[in-house]
């Protein structure tokens, strides 16, 4: 019998209030008295630092917790962390971080070992969050469609927010766009934009069919792997829809306690690429204060991350926990676990997000 984790006995940490929204999306960061203005956010006037990070933080909300909280989490990891690896984010997107939510996620095995992500949302007024990171040199231009999808996406769909993936070891991975909850673009819509690969477009009849025609409530555009995940609302459809979206997709049916997981997720998303039709992959999400429901062997860096992982708002820590399948029928398994929760609501959908293996 394999042995179930659990944090039963977790400590947990309790620190200033938080003003807590359930969606994706930060408002608006201002300026503070004796800040001036410096690459993308409110810099301090130079001088000698004390440590290697004053420089790098902005005056508002104290950029150096936020290093400190990826830092705490990479050691509960043995994931290396330095200055220099948060540095670039914090630069190119570090004015919009004390209003965000900010997300610390990993996975779970030997092949995702040695990676923590650190995600964070974005105000749509600061625009496409790849554009950001080419101007900072986060990311190199490249001619692929996976370039262009999400300038083509904002030129036709509504956005609530924005949001980014960082490695801590693998740096700018993966940008994210959130629709508005009374605005998701029509699916046969959103896969007519050019860039989108025409992998979607031949499943299109299958996600109507099962229910999702108006249910696109995000998307993640992977970088490195070249990838597109397209994240669906799935609390309102059947149970029984899910499981047949896996078996239109040729994936085999999996375990009762990955069934049972997959029947409660609030959301899910296909994995497409531009080289193939088939659907690389498929993830269901459930939100959860008690991330021993992921129905996984025991594994005990989540063990020691969802005890230890920090949180800056009132109560237990919150999770975002996930089963992503194969059509080989392997099944790994995801934890992400918020930091800090946006200081203002928006309309954004919240959709879980991926990791580094997608």
């Amino acid at each position: 019998m394999q042995q179930r984790w659990s944090p039963v006995g977790a400590k947990v940490e309790r620190h200033g209030a938080e003003q807590v929204c359930g969606e994706i999306g930060g408002g608006p960061v201002g300026r503070q008295d004796g800040a001036k203005r410096g690459g993308s956010g409110w810099w301090r006037m130079p001088q000698t630092p004390a440590d290697p990070l004053e420089e790098l933080m902005p005056e508002p909300a104290g950029l150096d917790k936020v290093y400190s909280a990826v830092e705490e989490t990479a050691r509960l990891l043995d994931v290396p962390c330095s200055p220099d690896q948060v540095a670039p984010a914090l630069k190119a997107f570090g004015d919009e971080l004390p209003g965000s939510h900010i997300v610390f996620s990993m996975a779970a095995g030997e092949r995702h070992r040695g990676e923590v992500d650190f995600d964070f949302s974005l105000t749509p007024e600061g625009g496409d969050p790849y554009a950001t990171a080419l101007a900072h040199g986060l990311i190199e231009e490249t001619d692929h469609p996976v370039g262009a999808l999400l300038a083509e996406v904002q030129a036709r769909c509504a956005i609530a927010s924005y949001g980014v993936e960082y490695g801590i070891v693998g740096g700018f991975k993966k940008s994210y766009a959130f629709f508005p909850l009374d605005d998701f673009p029509p699916l046969v819509k959103f896969a007519g934009i050019p860039s989108v690969p025409s992998a979607l477009g031949e499943h299109l009849d299958t996600l109507t069919r099962l229910g999702w025609d108006d249910k696109v409530s995000a998307i993640g555009v992977n970088y490195h792997k070249r990838t597109l995940n397209v994240y669906l609302a799935a609390a309102q459809v059947p149970a029984q829809n899910k499981v047949a979206l896996l078996r239109a997709f040729g994936f085999p049916q999996p375990d009762a306690r990955v069934m049972e997981f997959l029947e409660r997720s609030f959301s899910l998303y296909p994995t497409f690429n531009w080289d193939s039709s088939a659907v690389e992959r498929i993830c269901f999400s459930v939100k959860t204060q008690d991330p021993g429901e992921l129905p996984a062997p025991f594994d005990a860096d989540v063990d020691r991350f969802a005890r230890g992982v920090p949180h800056v708002y009132e109560g237990g820590r919150e999770f975002v926990s996930a089963v992503a399948l194969a059509p080989s029928g392997e099944a790994y398994y995801k934890l992400a676990a918020y930091y800090q929760k946006a200081r203002q609501s928006s309309n954004a959908a919240f959709a879980a997000k991926d990791d580094a293996a997608s």
